[in-house]
């Protein structure tokens, strides 16, 4: 089976999220200027089956809040917007090939599956870059970004971070994890 498992939350779980994601809407308008909320809300509405991947931003530490509007589709963008890489979404290697080469020490995932489980994008770098106009993040911690597969191929992978009031792009293999290295994610709704 591809794609994540639907799962249906509960109208408390819900009431709750939505809640939690209209404060944050609130709170953070800088991210979308002149964007409200009823708009967000009414796409919500509409699109069910997106209630389980916010939800899974939300529980793994990811703190989503609107970002902007796909101009070519109309599509609402939700992305990870917590201060530091999400908590529950570290210590993971790229994707499952790598995860599969190594021999000792697995981590307990991977990044790449763990976002298509939760039915969201990886951040690429061009989003992650973006990101970081509205906001610092990722001052303490890195974060994978979506790898060309020119550098996949040679067993590389890309990750950000910003120190230093810059934004800089690194390469790891692959295979490699650490505490303080998770990923970002964007929902389109």
């Amino acid at each position: 089976m591809n794609g994540p498992v639907p799962k249906i939350l509960s109208p408390g779980e819900r009431e709750e999220l939505l809640r939690t994601l209209k404060v944050r809407f609130e709170k953070h308008m800088h991210r979308h200027a002149g964007l409200e909320w009823s708009r967000v809300q009414a796409r919500l509405d509409e699109r069910p089956e997106k209630w389980f991947s916010l939800y899974e931003m939300e529980r793994t530490g990811g703190e989503p809040d609107v970002i902007g509007v796909d101009e070519k589709t109309g599509e609402i963008l939700f992305c990870d917007c917590a201060e530091e890489s999400p908590k529950g979404r570290r210590s993971l290697c790229y994707d499952r090939e790598a995860w599969e080469a190594r021999r000792e020490n697995k981590p307990l995932g991977n990044a790449v599956d763990m976002a298509s489980a939760m039915g969201i994008e990886i951040l690429t770098e061009e989003q992650y870059r973006f990101l970081q106009t509205l906001g610092e993040f990722d001052t303490r911690t890195s974060s994978w970004v979506k790898t060309p597969p020119e550098i996949r191929r040679l067993g590389g992978a890309l990750f950000c971070d910003r120190r230093y009031n810059t934004v800089f792009v690194y390469h790891n293999g692959a295979d490699s994890y650490y505490a303080s290295r998770g990923f970002r994610g964007l929902l389109r709704v």
